[in-house]
């Protein structure tokens, strides 16, 4: 999605490829998973998100979904994730339920801002805010924080350096009734976190205009 990095999405199939698969998958799934994936594809978002279904794992759990998003201001992508919705009826220990989230976002910085020794805990914190300002109930997360940074020599020494952000993470939405978790309020979270990470202020429900976004990085990110 994001210029500089590429998009998320690896398959060698496009997303008529990758949406037809989700109709394949699930027309023959539990009736929880299909509850969950419509309330997916129909959550509405803020209008800086761009979204779209890509084609998910195949080994993580016997059903899952897959969306991939970009925050996108005046024609910029300011930052992109990916974001999986895994099933097992059966249930799996390490979730402690029957659904689980995964995620993967990130966003290019200052070079200056990777050397803040409180970055990590702060982004983090962002991830677990997000889901805590909309009243979502979750357990079991996980995930890191990675910061890094490319500097240039030789024949690429006019570049100049870059520095990025990425969160990996996962955890369990609790399921309400008949076993359907609310995956649009996870999806609405997901977005906020997405949009924060992208240095936009908060909206919606317990949004704290106080909170520290990170500064929008222009430039290597054009589309």
């Amino acid at each position: 999605m994001a210029a500089a990095q590429g998009r998320l999405s690896d398959g060698a199939g496009g997303m008529d490829d990758a949406k037809e698969g989700d109709r394949d998958g699930t027309e023959t799934a539990p009736l929880p998973f299909r509850a969950s994936v419509e309330a997916l594809r129909a959550a509405r978002l803020r209008p800086e998100i761009e979204i779209d279904p890509t084609r998910p794992p195949q080994r993580l759990a016997p059903y899952a979904y897959a969306l991939e998003a970009a925050v996108v201001e005046d024609d910029e992508d300011l930052a992109d994730g990916r974001l999986v919705l895994l099933h097992d009826p059966a249930g799996h220990d390490a979730w402690q339920g029957t659904f689980r989230l995964v995620t993967l976002v990130r966003a290019e910085l200052e070079p200056e801002m990777v050397a803040d020794p409180l970055l990590p805990e702060v982004c983090w914190s962002w991830l677990t805010g997000a889901l805590e300002a909309r009243g979502l109930s979750y357990g079991e997360p996980s995930g890191t924080v990675t910061r890094a940074s490319s500097h240039y020599f030789g024949g690429l020494g006019e570049r100049p350096a870059a520095s990025q952000i990425e969160i990996r993470a996962s955890w369990t939405p609790r399921e309400g009734l008949g076993g359907v978790p609310d995956t649009a309020a996870h999806l609405a979270s997901w977005c906020d976190l997405l949009c924060q990470i992208a240095g936009l202020p908060p909206t919606g429900p317990g949004a704290d205009a106080s909170v520290v976004t990170l500064p929008q990085r222009r430039g290597p990110q054009s589309r």
